[in-house]
Formats: structure tokens, C-alpha cells, sequence
């Protein structure tokens, strides 16, 4: 009996994703409690970790899912950690002024969109670079930052080592959790679909009733946001403030790094990128600036060899899909043809497809 043709399913969710799902979740519990049982150094470095994994997932965003490649994200980091130093001063607790400052931060966004988004390709990207080195030399006017020789959250040492460093560690895996939740709800959904369709084809997706404009804007805040609250805790972690360090462009570079060699367009990738950054780090963070050689040659490599990064080749060669966000179409053959003849299941052929808004 011959094999019928394929026959194509469409699909999202899978058994592996159910499971990925539930074990995502007890990690997340095994997270919050693991202070209990680590060392004051172990605590600070994953909460580190957290701190990248939203800086990856922000940065796909934008660029990975939305197509708004910016080199110039340090600008919100910067400014999260500084709203923090400046709300604190006025007097807000200073555990509440890191979370107010990324709201700031998203506030600020707005109405930086209004005309940053009217720039496209290189020219966004650029755009953004130019807005952080002007909005780094206007922050070392403010008499309370002292220029270059910085400031610190005072506020912060009134709370014992210990139990403050408990907190930024849950304050910081909370907002990881909650940024990938609304993420991973957002490119689920309709919104998703067309975040991805203006990353094709901007005109194109216009043409079929996208709100371009209102789509990126939504995206670029969320990003906004997101870095600001990963720079606003990075200061928490480190108590000193110095604008050059905060806009450095470094910050970029390291998202763009994770980006990269976990999967661009992948959320997945983003996670996986920023656990691989971190153990590099972790290895090799002290050998200077041979560290940077390295994370540049490693980048490099993984643009000529594995373009879709760690996780895009995974996802490519084995079909695994952890947390999927699109639909894909499965081609499968009758499996009572395949079954008559005897003849073992043939390999599955996968595509990615996006989702219909």
C-alpha cells in the first residue's frame, strides 16, 4: 500500500512544552528559596543572573522579534539606575525607588518614540547611540551625581548586609519573572504576530491593517522599561552610581552577545544566551581584557558558524520547542499507509510559521 501524501498539522503547544511549562515553574520555586542555602556570594552572582537574562530578553525583543536593532540601550539602564539615586534622595524608600524609577524610565520612552521610531535599520540604531552619549553628558550636570566621580544609594545601607542582599535577590527574580511572563503572554497573542510581521515586512503588514506605529511603540516601551528596572537593580547590587560606567555602550554589547549566541528570535535563546554569558563570566570575568577578546571572537565565530545561534540550531535540527510562541505546521504521513507497508516512520519536516493576527 503506498504512503499517502504528508498531511500537514498545525500546531503550538506540545507534550514537551507542557512539561518545559511545569518544570519552568519549579525552578522558579526552587529559586525563590534557594538563599536559604546560599552562600552571600552565590546569592549575589544569580541574582547577576537575572539581572542578564532580562537584559537578553528586552533586547530580543526589540531587535530578535521586533526588527528595531539599537545599539544604544545603555541609555535606559543608565537612566533606571539614576531615577533610583534621584527618587531615593527625595526621600522614597529606596526599595520602592528602584520599580518607580523603571516606570520613569517607561515614561521617558514614550515620547522618545514619537521620533526615534521614525528612523529605520541603521539609522534607529545609530539614533539610539547618539540619544545615550547625550543623555550620558546631561546627566554629569546634576550637581548630586558630581559629574564622572559619581554617587551611591545611601539609603540602602541602613538595611543589614544580609537580609538586603536576600531581597534585591527576590526583587530580582521577580522582576525577571513577571518581564518574561508578559513577554512570552504578549508574542503569544496577536500583538505577537504582528510584532513579527512589521519585523518581515514594515509596509507590508500596514497594508494588511497592522498598527505599525502603535506595535513598535508598545515594544520599544516594554524594552525601556524592562532595561530600567535591570539597571535600577544593578545599582541596588553595587550601591555606587557613576554615569560613564551605567551608559557605557559595554551594556549593549552584552546583550547583543547573549542575543546572539542563544538565538535571535528565539525566547528561548535569550534565556540560554545570558546563563551562557554568565558562566563565561564567571570562568574567566577575571583574566582582564582578554575576557573581552574573548566574548568578541566568540560572537564572531557563532555570526559565521551558527547564525541562528545556540538554541535556533537546536530548534532547527530536533524540532524542540521549550516555550513556543508561534504556531508551526508538521508534515506527517498517514501513519495506517505507514503502518501497512511496514515501513518505519519517516523523519518529521518542520517550518516555523507565524501566528495570524
Amino acid at each position: 500500500m503506498s504512503a499517502s501524501a504528508p498531511m500537514p498539522v498545525i500546531e503550538r503547544g506540545t507534550a514537551t512544552s507542557r512539561i518545559a511549562a511545569i518544570a519552568t515553574a519549579l525552578i522558579i520555586a526552587l529559586l525563590a528559596i534557594a538563599p536559604q542555602v546560599l552562600s552571600a556570594g552565590a546569592v549575589d552572582r544569580m541574582t547577576a543572573l537575572f539581572i542578564y537574562v532580562i537584559l537578553a530578553a528586552m533586547w530580543n525583543a526589540l531587535a530578535g522579534f521586533g526588527g528595531l536593532v539599537s545599539v544604544g540601550q545603555q541609555v535606559f539602564f543608565g537612566l533606571g539606575a539614576y531615577f533610583a539615586i534621584r527618587l531615593a534622595d527625595a526621600g522614597l524608600n529606596p526599595f520602592a525607588a528602584l520599580f518607580v524609577s523603571a516606570m520613569a524610565v517607561g515614561a521617558v520612552s514614550w515620547p522618545l518614540s514619537l521620533f526615534m521610531l521614525r528612523l529605520r535599520n541603521g539609522e534607529f540604531a545609530i539614533g539610539m547611540w547618539v540619544i545615550a552619549a547625550l543623555t550620558h553628558l546631561l546627566i554629569n550636570l546634576d550637581r548630586l551625581v558630581q559629574g564622572e566621580t559619581g554617587t551611591s544609594l545611601i539609603s540602602l545601607n541602613v538595611y543589614d548586609a544580609g537580609p538586603r542582599r536576600v531581597t534585591i535577590y527576590w526583587l530580582a527574580l521577580a522582576s525577571m519573572t513577571a518581564l518574561l511572563a508578559v513577554l512570552f503572554g504578549l508574542l503569544r497573542g496577536s500583538t505577537g504576530a504582528a510584532i513579527r510581521a512589521i519585523r518581515d515586512n514594515e509596509d507590508a503588514a500596514a497594508s494588511v491593517g497592522v498598527r505599525v506605529t502603535g506595535t513598535k511603540r508598545l515594544l520599544f516601551v516594554l524594552a525601556a522599561f524592562g532595561i530600567g528596572i535591570a539597571g535600577a537593580l544593578w545599582l541596588a547590587t553595587s550601591i555606587t552610581f557613576q554615569p560613564k560606567t551605567y551608559f557605557n555602550v559595554q551594556w549593549t554589547a552584552y546583550m547583543i552577545f547573549m542575543v546572539l549566541v542563544g538565538g535571535i528570535g528565539t525566547f528561548e535563546g535569550a534565556i540560554l544566551g545570558a546563563l551562557v554569558f554568565f558562566l563565561i563570566e564567571t570562568w574567566f570575568g577575571g583574566t582582564g581584557v582578554w575576557y573581552l577578546v574573548g566574548l568578541g571572537a566568540t560572537a564572531v565565530l557563532f555570526s559565521l558558524f551558527l547564525p541562528r545561534g545556540l538554541w535556533g540550531t537546536i530548534e532547527e535540527r530536533f524540532g524542540l520547542r521549550l516555550l513556543p510562541v508561534g504556531y508551526r505546521v508538521r508534515l506527517t504521513g498517514n501513519p495506517a499507509a505507514l503502518a501497512g507497508d511496514g515501513a518505519s516512520s519517516p523523519p518529521r519536516q518542520t517550518t516555523q510559521h507565524q501566528e495570524k493576527a
